[in-house]
């Protein structure tokens, strides 16, 4: 099975080491990418259970796996560790997390050719067992259609304002947001002069 968290043997191996360490502050491993280049850098993106990382949060992930990376040296080379939130058009690495933004547009790309095409764009509709479920445009008509989660290769959140209300209504209600910090904003028509 895919596994769109790490996707390489070594990006698999790194996420073995990490996720102890990320679940006993009780986080989860949204997904981890070790990238090349003339100094490597290792991307963590994590999540709490219920949604809601701070920076704060990142800080303390970035903190104990540093030393846990530090003991364990799988990594041969000099690298940057960033850890960061999932960001509102968050990938999409989890079964569950399919389930959870049901109704929010999402982008999703398959490692096979299926009914001719490779990329899919869409409301995600659930899961049925192991199948997305996405509703796309065919021939003019809206449809339901089951993609197996083994088949994905990428999979992210489609930015709308739909979800960017929907994220905001989240922060606020766990206490991240206080409007009273908020200038108004003045919906009258500019006059010209």
């Amino acid at each position: 099975m895919t596994d769109l968290i790490a996707k390489t043997a070594i990006d698999r191996r790194l996420a073995d080491i990490v996720v102890p360490v990320i679940e006993g502050l009780g986080f989860e491993l949204v997904r981890l990418r070790l990238q090349g280049g003339k100094t490597a850098t290792l991307q963590i993106m994590a999540d709490r259970p219920e949604g809601g990382i701070v920076v704060d949060d990142c800080a303390k992930i970035s903190t104990a796996v540093s030393a846990t990376l530090d003991v364990e040296d799988p990594i041969e080379d000099n690298y940057t560790l960033e850890v960061s939130s999932p960001g509102i058009d968050r990938p999409l690495t989890r079964l569950k997390d399919f389930e959870m933004w049901q109704d929010h547009e999402a982008k999703i790309e398959t490692d096979e050719m299926i009914d001719g095409r490779k990329r899919f764009k869409g409301m995600l509709r659930g899961i049925e067992g192991s199948e997305i479920l996405i509703e796309i445009e065919n021939q003019g008509e809206q449809v339901v259609i089951g993609l197996q989660f083994d088949w994905l290769s990428d999979a992210k959140l489609v930015l709308t304002d739909e979800l960017i209300t929907e994220m905001l209504r989240q922060k606020k209600a766990e206490g991240l947001i206080n409007e009273d910090e908020f200038d108004e904003i003045d919906e009258s028509p500019d006059e010209e002069t």
